[in-house]
């Protein structure tokens, strides 16, 4: 199995570096268009595809294989890996830089100097008048954060069980649930949370409620992720001392997992906390309500002195959580 997705990335990887050496660094080099015609396009995939699962293959060892741990290559299989390797390093470099624009002409020019001058004066410059206003919008970002962390964890809890795999690992229906949990679950967590605002600013309106929602979702699926990794690292000493003496499979997973687990738990939820906090600011600009939102208005009219209050106030209350947050961390440890 672990050979076939091997040579799965393996084909991916060349796919990538042959569309993009056709669709944009060949256009680019040409001054064309590389949009043209799709089937140029299609086929450059298919021959970087084919070109790099040869090569892993006859080399007996590859990309794939080595990001799987399944290879080690050495001699003429090391050569062939290194150069593959260097070779999609240069050709997504090049080709990122295509895509992005990067300009150093542009980023050092007298206009944009003198804008990004005119734009950092006066964030150094803030309007205090508006502090009420900040403050008032602050505590709505972390109350947000805080009700969707209270939310998440309860959820989080009790899903972290079907997800481990040493707990869903006796019956083929376990196994089955385990499986699909675990996709449900990556399918949260692939979608930011400033997405999720979004879908949620049209079900339920605009305001912190959607953003809230937003973060429990993806707090759910992070968290949950977390605890089931750490259920997976428990000793299994104390599981089979107490499943010999007949307890149940909730007695087992109580008494031996679960005080094994209390402190990392606490851990990674006041983590969590603290990473919901920066993410509450950031789905504001999509509806989310707090400080986030009033960020966006004030940003939208260019007031840059009342940009820059607000700037202020949010590194210094990120500042305070994170260390307040580590400290609390530490003494769990």
């Amino acid at each position: 199995m672990k050979r076939l997705l091997a040579i799965i990335i393996d084909g991916l990887l060349g796919a990538s570096v042959g569309a993009l050496i056709e669709r944009v660094i060949v256009p680019a080099l040409l001054d064309t268009s590389g949009a043209a015609d799709t089937s140029y396009a299609l086929l450059a995939s298919g021959l970087g595809a084919a070109i790099y699962i040869i090569a892993g293959l006859a080399a007996k060892s590859s990309i794939g294989g080595v990001s799987l741990g399944i290879d080690t290559p050495e001699g003429r299989s090391l050569r062939t890996v290194s150069h593959l390797g260097w070779l999609t390093l240069s050709v997504f470099i090049v080709g990122g830089w295509i895509i992005t624009a990067i300009s150093p002409i542009e980023f050092f020019s007298g206009d944009g100097l003198a804008g990004a001058g005119r734009i950092f004066q006066a964030l150094i410059t803030p309007e205090f008048d508006i502090i009420g206003e900040a403050v008032s919008a602050m505590i709505v970002t972390i109350f947000t954060a805080f009700m969707a962390t209270v939310v998440a964890v309860p959820i989080s809890f009790l899903l972290s069980f079907p997800a481990a795999r040493n707990v869903m690992s006796e019956t083929p229906l376990t196994k089955t649930i385990y499986v699909i949990l675990r996709v449900i679950l990556n399918i949260m967590r692939s979608m930011e949370p400033i997405i999720w605002a979004i879908i949620f600013s049209v079900w339920v309106g605009i305001g912190p409620f959607a953003g809230m929602l937003a973060l429990v979702v993806h707090t759910v699926a992070s968290l949950t992720k977390q605890y089931s990794e750490q259920i997976e690292d428990v000793n299994s000493g104390p599981i089979e001392a107490i499943s010999a003496t007949g307890a149940s499979r909730i007695q087992v997973l109580w008494f031996a997992i679960v005080p094994q687990c209390v402190i990392p738990f606490l851990s990674f939820t006041i983590y969590r906390w603290d990473i919901n906090v920066r993410m509450a600011t950031i789905i504001g600009f999509v509806g989310g309500g707090g400080i986030g939102t009033l960020l966006t208005q004030y940003q939208g009219v260019a007031k840059y002195n009342e940009v820059g209050t607000l700037v202020i106030l949010i590194t210094a209350v990120v500042w305070i959580l994170d260390v307040v947050s580590a400290r609390v961390r530490e003494a769990l440890r």
